[in-house]
This record gives C-alpha cells, sequence and structure tokens, in this order.
C-alpha cells in the first residue's frame, strides 16, 4: 500500500503540488491525469521519494517512505521518466544492467542473477532481441520499452511486490507505440502483480489500462476513485476546461476496462 496524505510542494514559492491526500492498494493500475503543468511529474517525483514534501508524507506499507534507506527504496519502486538521455553511448544490454545498481555493493560487479534479472526484464518488455543493438539507434517506443526493462530489473528481487511509476510513458510515441506501451502495462501488471502508477493526459490511454484514476488540477484533486466513476465527461470536460460534449467521444460508453 502507498498512501499520501496532504503532500504540498513548490519550486520557488510558487505551489505545484497543493494537499494532495492518495491511497494506491497493492497490484492498482492507478492514472495520474491532467493538462501539462498540473504538478504530475511533480506528484510522481514525491510518491518515489525523490523529492521531498514541504509538508505531508509519503508511506509505503505504513512506514514512511523518508525513512527508508534511498537503496532499500530504489529495490522496491522505480520511477521511469517521461525522457531519458544518457551521457555515453550504450548498448539495450548495459542500459537494462543499470537498473540492477541498488542489488550491488560499492565496487560490486553484476553476476549471473543480475544478468538473469535482465534478461527477464528485456524478454518481459519484448526488447530481448535488441540487447546488442545500441541504444540511441533504437525507434521511441523502443527506447521506452528498454527503459521499463531497466526499472523492472531494478525492482526485481526477494520482498513484497514492487511498485512502477511510470511518467508519460506514451508521450511523443506514435499511435503504434501507444498501442504496445498499453499492452505492456496491462501484461506486466497481470503476469507479475505489480502496482503501477502514471502519470498521462491521454483519456483513451488511461480509461484502457488504469484500474483508478486521479484528477490532478491545478496541483490539487479533483476527484480520485474507480475508472468507471471519475473518467466522465463532466469530470474530464472540468479537468480539462472544455465542453464535455468534446471528450466524450473519448471515453467508453460504460466505464474503461482495465
Amino acid at each position: 500500500m502507498l498512501t499520501a496524505d496532504r503532500l504540498t510542494f513548490a519550486y520557488d514559492r510558487t505551489p505545484v503540488v497543493e494537499d494532495v491526500s492518495l491511497r494506491i492498494g497493492s497490484g492498482a493500475i492507478v492514472g495520474v491525469l491532467g493538462p501539462n503543468g498540473s504538478g504530475k511529474t511533480t506528484l510522481l517525483r514525491l510518491l518515489s521519494g525523490g523529492l521531498a514534501p514541504a509538508s505531508g508524507h509519503v508511506e509505503l506499507d505504513g512506514g514512511r517512505i523518508r525513512s527508508i534507506s534511498r537503496r532499500a527504496l530504489a529495490r522496491r519502486v522505480a520511477i521511469v521518466p517521461q525522457e531519458t538521455s544518457l551521457a555515453f553511448d550504450y548498448s539495450v544490454i548495459e542500459v537494462a544492467l543499470m537498473g540492477r545498481y541498488p542489488h550491488l555493493g560499492t565496487f560490486e560487479i553484476e553476476g549471473p542473477a543480475d544478468l538473469a534479472a535482465v534478461m527477464g526484464a528485456l524478454e518481459a518488455t519484448g526488447t530481448a532481441a535488441l540487447a546488442d543493438r545500441q541504444f540511441r539507434t533504437l525507434s521511441g517506443g523502443e527506447k521506452q520499452r528498454v527503459v521499463i526493462a531497466a526499472a523492472l530489473a531494478q525492482i526485481d528481487g526477494e520482498g513484497p511486490p514492487p511498485i512502477l511509476l511510470l511518467d508519460e510513458p506514451t508521450a511523443s510515441l506514435d499511435l503504434k507505440y501507444q498501442f504496445e506501451v498499453a499492452a505492456l502495462v496491462r501484461r506486466l501488471h497481470a503476469a507479475r502483480g505489480i502496482t503501477i502508477v502514471l502519470s498521462t493526459h491521454d483519456l483513451r490511454f488511461a480509461a484502457s489500462v488504469c484500474t483508478q484514476v486521479v484528477l490532478l488540477s491545478r496541483g490539487r484533486v479533483l476527484a480520485d476513485g474507480s475508472t468507471s466513476e471519475v473518467l466522465t465527461p463532466a469530470l474530464a470536460g472540468k479537468l480539462f476546461d472544455v465542453d464535455p460534449s468534446l471528450v466524450a467521444p473519448l471515453l467508453p460508453a460504460t466505464g474503461a476496462s482495465a
């Protein structure tokens, strides 16, 4: 269980997240929806422990996330940013192996167990055949799946079910790769029981994969609940400040399928 209690955060005294409280159950697929600038990315970074809130707190299974060591937290929670840029030219398998850093001691190199975890993650994301390719040569959709594989390798280990945070996973991808990422999210959830929290402004994507949605407007929660109850034309129209009739065609007629 991942919970947020009255989180507030600001950049240069400008509030970005205000008084946000959430409960994310184990095994859920939660979508954080909102327009650009609504605080989605900041909220995910707060949930991951990457940012410290100005007030409020995040708990993981009843314990304050800020009290968990960074190495232990990284073995349990992984975040995939919207964009990944690398300083050097790495192969796909080298990028995926970067995810094993919290499992290694100082100056320790990867062993057979780490390689097995990485290959399993590449298989799970459909990128094993790309293992020897240079990361820079991949398409946008392929890069996204490789970075997700690195995150899976990071949280692959003994212990409670892991949590995967995805920041705008379909941004800048064409329709084919959007479908592939949506299928991947559903497959990872079904096969591995991973709790997934993703930010997006794509109503169709959220409706197709999420069991729960959080509507975030100007850093505050507008609505939170099951996808079928919350992702309605009236609330979506209010969230994006458009006429509900314009968003209605983007939503399932009788609620979303998970």
